[in-house]
């Protein structure tokens, strides 16, 4: 994308715009930064479960890291996920990603469990595997 922005406003001015985007990405990091840490500093000094705020911390710190990597397309979901008035819509789709992948392996978990027989129940063969899990027998040995 950065080669056909490059032909349509020319070489100089395309890197003037990716400096651009860098510099003010930087500063709306350190600010926002600022913001959510200092937020989750209260959070835990009060008591509270910091959920909102590692996830706002978290989406801050990819979307920092997204501004650093040169493109244009990067820099849009980086701001995305920095702008205080676009976090809450991206941290929305954070935790439904979350929920999804943790109901997605708890599934997982209850198929494979205890007394679904078979080789992966635990029983004789298991290779002293956990209940629930998968995977080659493991057989525990001694190099010599």
């Amino acid at each position: 994308m950065i080669i056909a922005v490059g032909k349509v406003i020319g070489g100089w001015p395309t890197l003037g715009l990716l400096l651009l985007e860098s510099a003010l990405g930087a500063w709306l990091v350190r600010r926002e930064g600022a913001r959510a840490w200092a937020s989750l500093r209260e959070a835990l000094r009060t008591g509270r479960m910091p959920s909102r705020q590692l996830s706002d911390a978290a989406l801050v710190l990819v979307g920092g890291t997204l501004l650093l990597t040169p493109g244009f397309l990067s820099d849009i979901v980086g701001f995305f996920f920095i702008l205080p008035f676009t976090r809450p819509i991206a941290r929305k789709a954070l935790e439904a990603a979350v929920a999804r992948r943790l109901l997605r392996d708890q599934g997982r978990t209850r198929r494979g469990g205890a007394g679904s027989g078979g080789a992966g129940s635990g029983g004789a063969g298991s290779g002293g595997r956990a209940p629930g899990t998968t995977g080659p027998d493991v057989i525990e040995g001694e190099v010599l």
